[in-house]
């Protein structure tokens, strides 16, 4: 509980969304009980009138942004345009009309995907801007890294308090399974539980296997967002994550491991690898906000099988 929370009314985008539920949980947690969870069928958040009337209507003390429109690298590289458009539109009028209605602090919830395709591991916040972002998600991570720039303007301009994280790829309990949307860890998950209802002797992965991801337990990510809206009022972008990474063949077998899944992984270098490295350098999360991870990842993976097994089995 923090006396920060008290009789503070916020806005979460994205709130019924695979991080957005865990952060509604983190809030009343931490003693917020005024949260307005905007729905898509009553503000478009692609559309300036909506997003006026959503601050005339709820009057927000503070926004947290965790929408998105998301996926894995197929839909990447099906829906560039689309992602790139729906992304930036809904940060830059969100932040816009925050300002207009003097909302007191606004966070916005980035993407990993911001930084260059060859930045040097781990990353720093300072590389964000010493190359161009790996091109199968270029133009959502573009869109995202812009409202950083908006972010940083506004401050300087403004004196408008928003801030900045930078978070990893999350994983957990409620993640998108649907193979068109799906990021890595999903999609395994439910390739190798397939071919195991089907008694398949193999499954096929995209690319080679050679790259590294870094992932984080999406509870601990929503944790994270609450500790830095509440203590966090700094300019600079800030990455949430874990420090360590993992590559994908190794991703493949824990994850056969945990499903049960005895047949053979199979790769398709035909397919993109995606990022070569993605490993994050934490550190000015925990000196600024006391934020570290605190689940391993065998446990967090384990837990997401778990709640999916439940899920397909009920």
């Amino acid at each position: 509980m923090s006396e920060f929370w008290v009789d503070r009314r916020v806005v979460v985008t994205g709130g019924s969304g695979f991080l957005g539920t865990h952060l509604l949980a983190k809030l009343r947690a931490a003693g917020c009980d005024d949260v307005i969870v905007p729905r898509s069928a009553q503000y478009d958040l692609t559309k300036e009138d909506a997003v006026e009337a959503l601050f005339e209507d709820n009057k927000p003390d503070l926004v947290i942004h965790a929408a998105g429109n998301v996926g894995g690298i197929g839909a990447n590289r099906s829906l560039p345009a689309t992602l790139f458009y729906d992304n930036l539109m809904m940060g830059a009028l969100l932040m816009e009309h925050a300002r207009r209605a003097g909302v007191d602090k606004f966070v916005v919830v980035g993407t990993i995907c911001s930084y260059p395709k060859f930045t040097p591991v781990p990353f720093k916040e300072e590389a964000l801007w010493e190359g161009y972002p790996e091109e199968t998600n270029a133009p959502y991570g573009v869109a995202k890294k812009a409202l950083l720039v908006q972010a940083q303007a506004y401050r300087r301009q403004y004196d408008f308090n928003a801030i900045y994280l930078l978070p990893v790829n999350l994983y957990g309990p409620g993640d998108n399974y649907d193979p068109e949307r799906s990021h890595v860890i999903p999609a395994l998950i439910k390739k190798f539980l397939d071919a195991k209802a089907a008694g398949d002797s193999y499954i096929t992965c995209w690319g080679d296997g050679s790259p590294t991801r870094e992932f984080l337990y999406v509870e601990d990510c929503a944790e994270a967002v609450v500790l830095a809206a509440e203590r966090y009022d700094g300019a600079e972008p800030v990455n949430i994550g874990t420090g360590k990474e993992i590559s994908i063949s190794d991703l493949a077998v824990l994850i056969a491991r945990a499903t049960g899944f005895e047949g053979e992984i199979r790769w398709d270098a035909t397919k993109p690898n995606g990022q070569p490295r993605r490993c994050l350098d934490t550190e000015r999360a925990a000196e600024l906000f006391g934020f570290r991870a605190g689940t391993s990842f065998e446990d967090g993976l384990i837990e997401m099988v778990r709640v999916y097994q439940d899920r397909i089995t009920a």
